[in-house]
């Protein structure tokens, strides 16, 4: 179950993915996949199942199929680190994705943008489309929206008994919204909302405003 909120009057899907699709320019934006880290912690010993690698590509088959957008952005650190076997994956999925692809330079793509351009993917540090700024790290500028990742939010929420949950979610200020980490095994930053901050929690395959 999806979430719609308004931003400058623009209309905006929040998916479970964490995925976020802009309906007026469908453009579906993606932050913080780390594709390659599953085969990095193989490399150097962990006990991950070799068929967890399809799982980042799986989903964002089905995010794109469930959108159907015309273009694809990466909002930062698309590959964990260097090359390694998965770019071999990630070649097949542009292959076979009809949406232009956009990435956006995150701390963690140390890739050489020739690499990317020879697959046609465009590379920025960072995008301006109308009133909304694109980067991978947080950045208030004035006049601007900013949609941005590189914090993989969750956030804590208490039960009556004392128990406590931690669930990744979208972090809306007045000015910005951090988007979820959408690769597996990517770990969480608990963040704490101000008061007049919005969180968008996912749990279940489900969208919930908190």
């Amino acid at each position: 179950m999806t979430q719609e909120i308004e931003i400058c009057e623009q209309r905006f899907t929040l998916h479970p993915s964490g995925s976020l699709y802009w309906g007026e320019k469908s453009i579906l934006m993606i932050s913080d996949v780390h594709l390659g880290k599953i085969s990095h912690f193989r490399k150097f010993g962990a006990a991950v199942p070799q068929q967890a690698i399809n799982a980042n590509f799986n989903m964002m088959d089905a995010v794109s199929a469930y959108f159907n957008p015309e273009r694809i952005i990466f909002l930062g650190d698309l590959f964990h680190s260097h090359l390694n076997y998965e770019w071999r994956h990630f070649e097949d999925w542009t292959s076979r994705t009809t949406a232009k692809i956009t990435l956006i330079n995150g701390n963690h793509d140390v890739i050489s943008d020739s690499k990317y351009e020879a697959l046609g993917i465009e590379v920025f540090d960072e995008h301006i489309i109308d009133d909304f700024l694109l980067t991978h790290h947080p950045e208030i500028r004035e006049r601007f929206f900013n949609f941005c990742g590189h914090v993989h939010p969750s956030v804590k929420i208490s039960g009556i008994g004392k128990q406590t949950l931690r669930l990744p979610c979208f972090f809306k200020k007045r000015d910005q919204m951090i988007l979820p980490a959408f690769g597996e095994f990517t770990g969480t930053h608990t963040l704490k909302p101000q008061k007049k901050d919005e969180i968008f929690a996912l749990a279940d395959g489900v969208v919930i405003k908190i």
